[in-house]
């Protein structure tokens, strides 16, 4: 069923712009041009008046851990291994498919109430199986958010056993589940070995064949922490890019997460392969891991969207937090306010996000799919409005978001969850808790 969207402002061809309406049709943008001519060529069509609001494009979380949302608040302010084995590695044999359905519940409801419309979750605690997977996949279609999948491949011993697979099994596993839902309008699956510490050799090469099978990209961990750069030195005598670059996998279906810890050298060649990067500055301060050089990285070619990563080491799940964080950071570090913009940020968490999952979202236009948010105008946080864009960035609250459309659904209206009650959310959260009492 075709509707026309109106509003007070969109942004439309990377400006806000006043007197336009959007039409969408099955789940795409069909047309945006001027409303009044719109409403004459489409007359009878249903129409919503967003009055009062502005419309810009959902936001792509490109890296997440959705079951990590039921661990926020434990360990903090701990250095990264302690974190890690006090709150990812001690809570993991409790995470069954029931646990693991409500984190990706509760995880993916904050993120539509925050403007999420796509998430990619870097997911890995396979229990032996798909199970678990299906039950993010389930959790994702009850609330209505675009997903990806990122299947993590992991079969280094020190891990809970949950975590790790063989090389066969893993590819097995994930090319099932790839092949399962090849063609849904809303899930993807994506190969992603965890990392050079976390996975081997062999995983890492057959993580990158699987993706060139699959023809989708691969996502992978590196360089996040010192650690990993000395066990890589250690080990190969190289640095860990160079040390993927002796594996045939840095290439233009590489996502990258987090990239702290480079060299010059490493840099230049990411950028000369096309590789990516899922950016996730909050993370990386919460965890001291460290600044990335992201003005370095844009500068070699390398493309650069934004994640949250999860909820227990970062502690929101919102891409405009980030998308504000990755500026001041890196003008923080550099002492240069010039070093980066509003705009470069902006698209890393909307168009370059869906540029690099392979997915028509991101950004308002024809063809596109109808995944986009609307903001109060009249919300403190963004005026004056003559700096509407600069305050999307830099000034925006989570209260201001008010309507959430994802494939031509309304999952987020007047700031209310309509496909999942948020109480029931919680609700099941704390009657996890009870259990694990």
């Amino acid at each position: 069923m075709a509707i026309l969207y109106k509003a007070d402002s969109i942004y439309y061809k990377e400006t806000f712009q006043k007197g336009l309406a959007i039409l969408v049709d099955n789940g795409v943008i069909q047309e945006v041009g001027d409303a009044k001519a719109l409403e004459a060529k489409y007359a009878g069509v249903e129409q919503k008046d967003w009055s009062g609001k502005a419309i810009v494009p959902g936001t792509v979380n490109a890296h997440n851990h959705s079951f990590q949302s039921l661990l926020r608040g434990i360990a903090v302010d701990r250095p990264f291994l302690e974190w890690r084995d006090q709150a990812l590695y001690k809570f993991s044999p409790l995470l069954d498919e029931d646990a693991i359905y409500t984190g990706a519940l509760f995880a993916f409801g904050e993120m539509l109430k925050y403007g999420v419309t796509t998430v990619s979750d870097f997911f890995y605690v396979h229990n032996g199986g798909n199970d678990t997977d299906e039950a993010v996949i389930q959790a994702a279609k009850d609330l209505g958010i675009r997903l990806v999948l990122a299947r993590t491949m992991y079969d280094w011993n020190g891990a809970p056993i949950g975590f790790q697979e063989t090389v066969q099994d893993a590819v097995q596993r994930t090319r099932s589940l790839a092949i399962k839902y090849q063609g849904d309008p809303m899930v993807d699956i994506h190969p992603a070995p965890h990392s050079p510490h976390a996975a081997s050799p062999e995983m890492i090469k057959a993580g990158h064949r699987l993706a060139q099978e699959l023809n989708t990209p691969f996502h992978i961990h590196v360089a996040e922490e010192m650690f990993e750069v000395e066990e890589t030195l250690e080990k190969y005598r190289l640095r860990p890019v160079h040390y993927l670059d002796q594996l045939g996998v840095i290439d233009e279906r590489m996502i990258a997460i987090h990239l702290v810890w480079l060299e010059d050298s490493e840099i230049r060649l990411l950028g000369e392969r096309k590789a990516a990067l899922a950016y996730c500055p909050s993370s990386n301060m919460f965890l001291s891991d460290g600044v990335t050089r992201i003005p370095d990285l844009l500068q070699s070619g390398v493309r650069i969207s934004l994640g949250s990563d999860g909820a227990c080491s970062n502690n929101r799940i919102s891409i405009f937090e980030e998308m504000r964080m990755c500026s001041l950071l890196q003008k923080v570090t550099r002492l240069d306010g010039t070093c980066i913009n509003a705009k470069q940020v902006f698209d890393m968490g909307t168009k370059v996000g869906g540029e690099l999952l392979r997915l028509p979202v991101g950004v308002i236009q024809e063809g596109y799919k109808a995944d986009f948010v609307t903001l109060d105008l009249n919300d403190l946080s963004l005026s004056p409005k003559q700096e509407l864009f600069a305050n999307v960035v830099y000034s925006l609250q989570p209260n201001a978001i008010q309507d959430v459309v994802v494939n031509g659904k309304t999952i987020v209206e007047e700031g209310t969850l309509q496909s999942v009650s948020q109480k029931s959310i919680v609700d099941k959260v704390d009657r996890l808790f009870d259990k694990w009492r």
